[in-house]
This record gives C-alpha cells, structure tokens and sequence, in this order.
C-alpha cells in the first residue's frame, strides 16, 4: 500500500516549545488520528505540513514523491480542514468558494454544488451565521471539491455536538472506501477515534510517543481491578494505577498475561482509546 505522507525527523524549535525529531508514515485508504493533549504539537505540525510554517529540520514528501516538487499537483491532491475556517464572516457561501476556487486549478464546480445539496447548506447565506456544525460541512465541501486524495483537519470536532461528530466521522469512512483516499486528523475526543480511525499516532510534548494501528493498540493493554491484597502480589509487574480506595484498585498494563499467572484473582476488562492515552501520555 502506497504512503500518503512520509514524515521524517522534522524539527521545529520555538522560545517555549518544540518539534523533536518527529518521524511517522500515513497509507492510503486509512483514517488517521492524531491524538494529544491541547499544546503537545498537533496544530504545530499541521502548519508545518500545509506550509504555514518552515521545520527547521527533516523531511515531509507526500505521495510517495509522486508529483516530485511540483507544488500546485500537491495543492490540488490535499483537502484542509481547519477548526477556525478561516473565512470571510461578511461573505456568502458562494462568494467565499470564488476566493477559494481560484486557487485550485481542478475545481469541480458540479461536485461543489453536490455537496451544498448533500449537506443542505445554502450557497447564498452569509457564512457569519452558520453555525460550527455547518461552518465544518462547508470547510469540507470545499476541501472536496478539487479532487483531494489526503484529508488534513486540525481538531475538526472541537466544540461540536455528538451527532455533528457523528456525521463527519460517517463522511470520512465514505471518502476513504474510495481508492487512494485518506484522512489525517488531530484532535483529544478519544471516543471520535475510536468509532472511524484505522491508525493512532499519539504526540505529547513534541515527540511521537505511539503509532500504531487502533485495534492492536487497544488490544494491547488490559485494564485491571483487584483488591489491595492483590495489588501487592502483583507489584513486580509494571502497570500503572488509575484509582484506589481503601480496599480495591484499578489499574492498566500491558503485561496482563505476566500479571494473571502471578495472581488468578485479578479481574481483567479490554481497556478504551482514552485510557490508553492518558496512560502514554503520563497523566
């Protein structure tokens, strides 16, 4: 399967923060979520991948070098989507798109207005009263409608309510079913991962901390619940503790087959996308 986008050591060095050495690859046909807490380099990254920041180091190629150097065929091939929009608030759906299209050298004009009908908006509505919702089903049409094969959206959920989430997360598996789409996103909504994405890449404080793809990373952790008795017959094993009281815990590892041979007694549950990350993450 052909890479979408090859990261490779990127470095980004600011006053207070930084980029260190950052290196991860993205398929075709695939969801990716870019998980981290608020200030861990997503939105960093993303600018650095659409151009709107120089790296100080390393390499991004996207397409497998596809289009080699030829900035506009990228341009055209990648959709954004980003939180803020970034629109004229004063102008209408369709003279915002005029700005916008012109950019783009493979506008489709008829898959533009598909997507206005598909996502009920009306082209001459002022975009300043859109609501968020559907400020992000206008930020996606117009990613979609210059025949984009790589998705980027930065915290495209952020704010939104469950069935809006929902919703994108539906058009995302669609656009992927189409051969060599893909969808890379950043967010903190574990739970909007685990409905769609296919990979995991995990960032925190500036430094890839996991990739991997979501079921084998969920399947390699076990949540665990015990009573203190058990908890000291199993120390030697390393997990971490996410609650104790004065007569159980709970905790989470991935060493749940060395710790149920040294204590039977200990109960095990599969454990979700938000407690794995917040157990990489060190919180």
């Amino acid at each position: 399967m052909r890479d979408v986008l090859n990261v490779c050591g990127v470095s980004k060095k600011f006053k207070n923060f930084s980029l260190n050495n950052v290196s991860f690859h993205i398929e075709e046909n695939c969801i990716t979520g870019f998980l981290g807490k608020n200030g861990a380099g997503k939105t960093t990254l993303i600018k650095i991948l659409l151009g709107l920041l120089k790296n100080d180091s390393g390499e991004i190629t996207f397409f497998s070098n596809k289009y080699q150097d030829d900035d506009s065929l990228i341009k055209n091939k990648i959709g954004v989507v980003l939180d803020d929009g970034f629109f004229y608030e004063n102008l209408t759906l369709n003279e915002m798109k005029n700005v916008i299209a012109a950019c783009y050298t493979s506008w489709d004009e008829e898959a533009y207005g598909e997507y206005l009908k598909k996502f009920q908006l009306n082209p001459k509505q002022s975009i300043g009263t859109l609501s968020k919702g559907m400020k992000l089903k206008y930020s996606l049409a117009l990613a979609l409608s210059h025949g984009a094969d790589f998705l980027i959206m930065d915290e495209p959920t952020s704010g939104l309510d469950p069935e809006i989430r929902k919703e994108l997360m539906d058009i995302l598996n669609e656009f992927v079913q189409e051969e060599g789409k893909s969808a890379f996103f950043s967010t903190h909504i574990t739970s909007d991962l685990e409905r769609c994405a296919d990979e995991i890449i995990i960032i925190d404080k500036g430094k890839i901390v996991e990739q991997a793809g979501k079921d084998d990373l969920i399947e390699s952790y076990r949540l665990i619940k015990g009573s203190l008795d058990d908890l000291e017959k199993i120390k030697e094993v390393p997990f971490k503790i996410l609650d104790q009281s004065r007569y159980s815990f709970i905790g989470i590892t991935r060493e749940f087959e060395a710790m149920q041979s040294l204590n039977s007694n200990i109960i095990m549950e599969k454990a979700n996308l938000e407690d794995i990350f917040l157990t990489v993450v060190g919180e």
